[in-house]
């Protein structure tokens, strides 16, 4: 590769002719140096002789330049000396220059190399020189000849820019003289101005001496259309006022914009007339059966005065959006205007009124109006439009009102859902399609909606709240009468209560579902809200009234029929709740209602157990007795008095009866398993025991017949563990005694340590390692499978604590 690019001395040498007589005219002056272009020459000769540089014998340069430096003599002459050192053109301005220098002087130096390294060819080095004198004068030719090319081009430039300054020298001196012409124009213009302004004038004057006739008769124009608008023939008085104002147009276009005094009066004119028409399209409904030519004639001068333009500045009257318009505000304020805006309690008629009148409304517009009217006018579908915003706005101003009650939110809500859309209204089959009543907006939002039924349900939630609170107190105050509580056909204790609060309830619930169904549940939710609020004030009563009466403070002469009496309440409100049960509510919604029914029945019935506790309490502090091993007359006076308590239980329906019977079966027995447990009787001996054991099987079997005879079922009495407690007692071998408590656990998993302890103090002949073996037993045993159904008995019943020596070390003592 070449330092100046690796082509061929022909290509070069076609390549430097080219760029030199190209770039000249360019300013690349330094390619046309005489040094450079002998050096450039000596380059392209030393290729053409060998082609391409020795490869076979490489030299440092220093050591080249040394073998080739000629010896100084007269053999080299000085151009020569030129040709081999050609001088260089000192100046800072020719960077270019000076590394072309460098460039040619090295590869005439290597050119050098190669000749002087082979003796042989120094007798050609004549032939060289001469030859690369005769191309240097060559290229030195070419080269003049550019320049002088260069040179006519530039002379001829010259000659061009000095013609086209002399034309520019003469086009400013036309100039000038034009500008001084127009000056002069000016100056002259400006002596015909009062010309013009008389011209002006001569024109004017003459236009209105043209007009003269007709402005003359302006003012009674204006009299006599005045008078035709009071007449209400506006059609006649509409063409007379489009001839004035035609007339003041003309006026004004031969006056050059300049409008005259006497047409001033047309403008107060023209509103007139447009009042005139606003009031017609007001009273529409009116004028269609009175005077619908008056009607149609201000419709007409409404749509023609819109075709209308006119030449003056002056805004356009657009009397059919004002005839439009009074069309809709004259039939909004009939029906809703404010004075005739319903007050507390006047809502139902007003709304009953305007379902009579809205649909006689729409008739008329149908049938008498929309004939007098354009048909773009859409007359019936305005009416309905206009109707139905002015009814949304009056119900808007409705809602604000505080005084809104619970019958009026209703009514307003089931009119507004259900009336109003209805086929007695706008969905009536006699209005035609023209109506559009499809595309009305909703006439209550759901906000409004929300607040109604918020409003409504809060309302009712008061009322059902004080109707409640009148029936229980009702109720309670009958509990102080001298008389029994009132009897049904059947004889069961009945009270008019359950029923009136079931009924209250119901009825708002059912009459919410008129409305929607969101009302519906929100209504039902606060039924039973209300009715567990009910339960619950009361529970609290009936504790009241025990209370007081146990404390002596208001002694009721029939206390326990009463109590009875709500317990029957509380079955009818059990079995009735479910008609307060809409369809679609989810069940579960009841459940805390039925949770304050148990939890009520369970209170009445303890109050009822506490009161038969209070009259058997003093005859079981006689068992046991030697005087109960002997006579069963202990147990005579508590069957008696249980059968006396009890006798009322069947003024009382099902299944609260066998509830409450199998109660106090278990309240008796209770009490007499705890009379036993208070270790007041220890048998003496054998025939003790013996008497003790047939005294349990005596009792159990008149409790049971007590019971049954009362209609208890016997598969529900607690009775029989007195039988499996008389085993206990008539065992006679005390060294089994384990497997009669083992037994005893089996039957009655509650049974603890302390009542085995108790029950075998009771037979009074255990020994204390037989009593240990016993007690043993109970934890030694299997353990009880669980009875369905079974219900405790001894864990309810308190034992006295055993002395520690009869402690097992796992017992309670231990």
């Amino acid at each position: 590769m070449w330092p100046w690019g690796g082509r061929g001395l022909g290509e070069r040498r076609g390549l430097l002719g080219r760029e030199v007589g190209q770039r000249l005219p360019w300013g690349e002056e330094f390619c046309c140096h005489p040094g450079l272009v002998s050096q450039w020459r000596s380059v392209q000769l030393c290729y053409e002789v060998w082609g391409s540089w020795p490869s076979s014998r490489p030299r440092l340069f220093a050591e080249e330049r040394k073998l080739v430096k000629p010896a100084p003599g007269p053999a080299m002459d000085s151009a020569a000396k030129d040709e081999m050192q050609p001088a260089l053109l000192p100046g800072p301005e020719w960077p270019e220059q000076e590394r072309a220098e460098r460039l040619a002087r090295g590869a005439a130096l290597k050119w050098a190399s190669g000749i002087f390294y082979r003796p042989e060819q120094l007798a050609r080095l004549s032939q060289y020189r001469s030859r690369e004198v005769q191309r240097t004068c060559s290229l030195e030719a070419r080269i003049k000849s550019v320049v002088q090319s260069y040179l006519e081009g530039v002379k001829t430039g010259m000659w061009q820019l000095a013609r086209a300054l002399e034309a520019v020298h003469g086009a400013r001196v036309a100039l000038g003289q034009a500008r001084g012409l127009l000056r002069g124009m000016a100056e002259a213009a400006q002596t015909l101005e009062p010309l013009r302004e008389r011209v002006a004038q001569h024109k004017q004057l003459q236009a209105l001496s043209q007009l003269l006739p007709r402005l003359r008769a302006v003012p009674a124009a204006v009299a006599h259309t005045q008078t035709l608008i009071g007449a209400q023939q506006l059609l006649e008085a509409y063409v007379s006022l489009r001839e004035l104002e035609q007339l003041r147009e003309e006026t004004w276009e031969a006056l050059g914009g300049l409008e005259l005094p006497i047409f001033e009066r047309l403008g107060p004119l023209a509103e007139a007339l447009g009042q005139a028409v606003e009031a017609a399209a007001g009273a529409a409904g009116k004028l269609a059966r009175e005077d619908p030519a008056l009607l149609v004639a201000a419709v007409r001068v409404a749509e023609v005065d819109a075709g209308c333009t006119t030449s003056l500045e002056q805004a356009p009257r657009d009397w059919r959006q004002r005839c439009l318009r009074a069309l809709q505000e004259g039939l909004e304020q009939i029906h809703f205007g404010t004075p005739l805006l319903p007050g507390p309690g006047a809502l139902e008629g007003w709304l009953e009124a305007l379902r009579v009148a809205l649909p006689a409304e729409l008739a008329t517009a149908e049938a008498l109006i929309a004939p007098c009217c354009p048909p773009h006018y859409k007359v019936v579908q305005l009416w309905a439009h206009t109707l139905h915003s002015g009814l949304r706005h009056c119900l808007q101003q409705l809602l604000e009102e505080p005084e809104l009650g619970a019958a009026d939110a209703f009514t307003l809500l089931h009119w507004a859902l259900h009336v109003y859309l209805g086929p007695e209204m706008m969905g009536s089959l006699e209005l035609g399609p023209e109506a559009d009543v499809s595309q009305l907006e909703p006439l209550l939002t759901l906000e409004n909606i929300e607040h109604l039924e918020t409003t409504f349900v809060a309302k009712v939630q008061a009322s059902v709240a004080q109707w409640l609170q009148k029936a229980l107190d009702g109720e309670v105050a009958e509990w102080s009468r001298e008389q029994e509580p009132d009897r049904d056909t059947s004889g069961f204790y009945h009270s008019p209560m359950p029923a009136i609060v079931l009924q209250i309830l119901e009825e708002n619930i059912r009459v919410a579902s008129r409305v929607s169904e969101s009302l519906q549940q929100r209504v039902h939710g606060m039924a039973l809200s209300e009715l567990g609020a009910f339960l619950r004030s009361f529970s609290d009563a009936l504790i009241r009234f025990s209370r007081d009466h146990l404390r002596g403070e208001a002694m009721a002469p029939h206390y326990v029929p009463y109590l009875l009496a709500s317990l029957n309440h509380q079955s009818a409100l059990s079995s009735s709740v479910s008609v307060l049960q809409p369809d679609g509510v989810a069940s579960g919604a009841m459940a805390p209602v039925e949770a304050a029914l148990d939890e009520l029945q369970r209170r009445i019935c303890r109050l009822v157990l506490e009161a038969l506790l209070v009259e058997l309490q003093p005859l079981f502090e006689a068992l046991p007795s030697r005087q109960w091993l002997s006579s069963s007359e202990v147990l005579d006076d508590v069957c008696e008095r249980t059968a006396r308590f009890c006798q009322d239980f069947w003024r009382v329906r099902n299944p609260a009866v066998q509830l409450l019977l199998a109660e106090a079966e278990r309240t008796v027995v209770l009490q007499y398993l705890r009379a036993l447990m208070q270790g007041r009787l220890v048998c003496r001996g054998a025939d003790e025991r013996t008497q003790a054991a047939e005294r349990l099987r005596h009792d159990a079997a008149q409790l049971r017949e007590l019971f049954l005879g009362l209609g208890l079922e016997e598969s529900v009495q607690c009775a029989p563990v007195l039988l499996a407690l008389r085993e206990l007692l008539n065992l006679r071998d005390p060294t089994l005694l384990g497997l009669e408590v083992a037994g005893l656990r089996q039957q009655f998993p509650d049974v603890s340590e302390d009542h085995v302890s108790a029950l075998l103090d009771l037979r009074g002949d255990v020994s204390r390692e037989q009593r240990l073996a016993a007690l043993s037993s109970l934890q030694a045993g299997p353990q009880p499978s669980p009875a369905v159904g079974r219900r405790a008995l001894f864990s309810l019943v308190p034992a006295p604590t055993p002395a520690p020596s009869s402690c097992l070390p796992s017992g309670p003592c231990a």
